[in-house]
């Protein structure tokens, strides 16, 4: 019985306590945007800002982005704040359903509960569009069940913190749940779970058959011969030590996609901070590929 009970407890709960996630700071929210890529994902090349539609190819059918903007119909524009917030980081929309685990909510799950709200407030800043959202392609059998079972056995709990944290705990918190680096730099499962003990390892298998670099310290196969400015340039600016530039999923994320903003636009502390954390993990050695 007492198992039971756990599960159940599971089954309906995944969301943060209810709160106040109105009146933000908008100018605020949009640094918490830059830091994570400028939600960017939301956004085709060619499309309106957070209109969503960009397609997202997986192993269990093509996911597409949705329209993020403030239109009432399409968009969010009718979504309460605390909709938001557990739209954000307990992936339960409105009507009740489960969010597919393409978008990472689990990630931002450990994200503070003022960067959330300020990140709303930011997000009511954004024109509408209407802009339809494209259903998902997948062959996955009862996926509403699949995604709420994922929910289930392959996120676990996490406290956010009331406010974000600042000094040697920065880095950490913004990489795990803001720029959210593991969710493309950490190899994933079979089932598309994070590889935990893998860490930032570098991955394969992503939007358009890219891949992330290992971006552990380690010599051969990560950062291990990139200092800590290294990293910041990258981030800031694209530029590699080589004096190369970021492609692909990078250049959209430091650049931001179709005007909006990214890695670039946020606050250089936070970079430093990134920085610093990634140079202080465990190294791993991993070339990507080559045990996924």
């Amino acid at each position: 019985m007492g198992l039971l009970l756990v599960f159940l407890a599971a089954a309906c709960g995944g969301d943060v306590p209810a709160a106040d996630f109105s009146g933000g700071d908008a100018r605020q929210g949009a640094k918490v945007a830059a830091a994570a890529g400028g939600c960017g994902c939301h956004t085709e090349k060619a499309g309106p800002l957070l209109a969503g539609g960009k397609a997202l190819p997986t192993p269990f059918g093509n996911f597409y982005t949705t329209n993020i903007t403030n239109d009432a119909k399409e968009g969010i524009g009718a979504w309460s704040a605390a909709e938001i917030e557990r739209a954000i980081r307990g992936g339960t929309l409105p009507d009740g359903s489960v969010e597919a685990p393409v978008m990472p909510y689990y990630r931002y799950a450990g994200m503070a509960d003022d960067d959330v709200r300020d990140l709303i407030a930011w997000l009511r800043t954004i024109p509408p569009s209407d802009r339809q959202n494209t259903p998902r392609e997948t062959w996955l059998p009862a996926a509403r069940l699949a995604m709420r079972l994922w929910r289930i056995f392959f996120t676990h709990p996490v406290e956010a913190p009331l406010l974000a944290p600042v000094g040697a705990l920065r880095g950490r918190y913004l990489v795990e749940s803001v720029a959210i680096c593991g969710d493309c730099h950490t190899p994933r499962n079979l089932v598309g779970a994070p590889r935990r003990a893998m860490f930032l390892a570098g991955a394969t298998g992503l939007p358009g058959g890219a891949s992330a670099p290992n971006i552990t310290p380690d010599k051969e196969t990560g950062l291990g011969d990139w200092d800590e400015a290294d990293i910041v340039s990258c981030l800031e600016m694209g530029m590699l030590p080589n004096m190369d530039n970021v492609q692909g999923l990078m250049e959209e994320v430091v650049d931001g996609v179709g005007g909006g903003t990214g890695y670039a636009d946020a606050d250089l502390a936070d970079l430093e901070a990134i920085a610093h954390f990634i140079k202080g993990i465990p190294a791993i050695r991993h070339s990507p590929g080559s045990s996924e």
